[in-house]
């Protein structure tokens, strides 16, 4: 197959768990196919994109002058749109200069299936050619814009959000439906996809990991680098999800945590802490903030208990399988580990009030036993599943349906999920 893969945001560094998911996709079709990767993103990402020469057929990148997030410029950028009825995280990606250059290499190159890389991507993809489309969804974006106006405060931030989450969710009907085949990245989204397009044309890849790389220590080291009462978060922090939950966990669940047991650390493990993290991490010593990290397993290995604390999201978290193919203890609220199939009380521990997170957290950090037992349950899971070469070889049959459907093969051809991409 010859590939062309359309991103917004860029692939590189790899930094945030859409990043992961699709390096790691691109990486294993790229063993047997020829891909193109055409990414539009900040112009101070281009030069980590030159690794994927080294992958890729071809590699396309497409530098943007974006303002910096939250910072005044954006802001202006922001009121500008105002009257557009496009959703503010699609119009600042989706300028007409990209979308020209992606139609002037359609006029001189033919692929056989083009990925359109989460929905952001959707609005340079020139919708009107015959080439089969596939729309790769990590989330249900309108359902992520929802959360953040049902829990925000603030009056203002209220009403942004209403107006994305408004505006998103008319995007998203837009494009499923222009699109040739959706792949989503857990049951839940596909469901809610599933009112907007016909069964046929909907399908899921579960969240990988590379099982080699996230690896469990032995026991001996584990003693050696483990800090006692340390709790790990990992993500990147300018993800409005990931912030939303790491402040409510560190205004409502450490206090209740540091109540029972005295010493409590939290280490927050993700680029771009906002100027409020920042601020409660100054004012709290139990708070460490490490920023953008080369390696976040030295990390999850110091941690005793690693917290996905998520009030708002959707698709599937890559992080909670990194810290479970580690071999740690994990403690999610339902939304966190949402789309995956762990169990509470034998792989995970769920809790979504914060008197029953802080609990959680509790019972893992004064019970060895338990953590350990939590943590090779976890390492079992993702190591018999999870891999990315099965991913991929999944996502590969979900490629050959689009272009089926495009040409008009209307009988599903089942994957197998125990293909191996080499």
């Amino acid at each position: 197959m010859r590939i062309l893969w359309v991103k917004a945001g860029g692939l590189l560094p790899l930094d945030s768990g859409g990043r992961i998911r699709s390096y790691n996709l691109v990486r294993e079709l790229a063993k047997r196919h020829q891909v193109t990767f055409f990414g539009f993103h900040s112009a101070e990402d281009n030069a980590a994109h030159l690794e994927l020469e080294g992958i890729c057929e071809r590699v396309i990148c497409v530098p943007l002058r974006l303002p910096k997030a939250r910072s005044f410029a954006e802001f202006q950028q922001y009121a500008v749109g105002l009257l557009s009825s496009d959703p503010y995280n699609i119009r600042k990606y989706c300028e007409g200069h990209v979308a020209k250059e992606l139609r002037a290499l359609l006029k001189t190159e033919s692929y056989d299936v083009i990925v359109c890389d989460f929905l952001i991507a959707a609005g340079v993809i020139p919708w009107d050619i015959s080439i089969p489309k596939l729309l790769f969804t990590h989330n249900v974006e309108a359902t992520i814009w929802k959360g953040h106006y049902e829990v925000a405060k603030n009056p203002l931030w209220k009403l942004l959000s209403w107006r994305e989450w408004r505006a998103m969710e008319s995007a998203e009907t837009h494009y499923l439906q222009l699109a040739d085949f959706v792949i989503a990245v857990s049951k839940a989204d596909r469901d809610i996809f599933a009112r907007i397009v016909t069964p046929e044309k909907l399908g899921t890849i579960p969240t990988g990991v590379d099982i080699d790389y996230f690896q469990p220590s032995s026991e001996v080291e584990q003693e050696k680098v483990e800090q006692e009462n340390t709790i790990v978060f990992t993500g990147s922090m300018d993800w409005l999800p990931n912030e939303d939950g790491i402040l409510n966990f560190i205004e409502e669940i450490l206090p209740r945590i540091s109540k029972v047991i005295s010493g409590v650390k939290l280490m927050v493990v993700g680029r771009k802490p906002s100027r409020r993290l920042q601020a409660l991490a100054t004012e709290n010593a139990q708070v460490q903030l490490t920023g953008w990290v080369d390696d976040v397993r030295p990390y999850l290995a110091r941690g005793s208990v690693c917290i996905v604390p998520l009030r708002v999201g959707s698709g599937t978290r890559l992080k909670i399988f990194e810290a479970m193919s580690t071999g740690k203890a994990v403690v999610s609220t339902t939304i966190g580990a949402e789309g995956l199939p762990v169990t509470s009380g034998k792989d995970v521990l769920l809790a979504d009030s914060p008197e029953e997170f802080a609990k959680s957290v509790v019972m893992i950090l004064q019970d060895k036993s338990l953590r350990r037992s939590l943590g090779l349950a976890a390492r079992r899971l993702v190591e018999s599943r999870f891999g990315w070469s099965t991913v991929a070889a999944e996502f590969e049959a979900a490629l050959q349906r689009t272009i089926d459907l495009r040409h008009g093969v209307t009988e599903p051809v089942t994957p197998n999920a125990r293909t191996v991409l080499r």
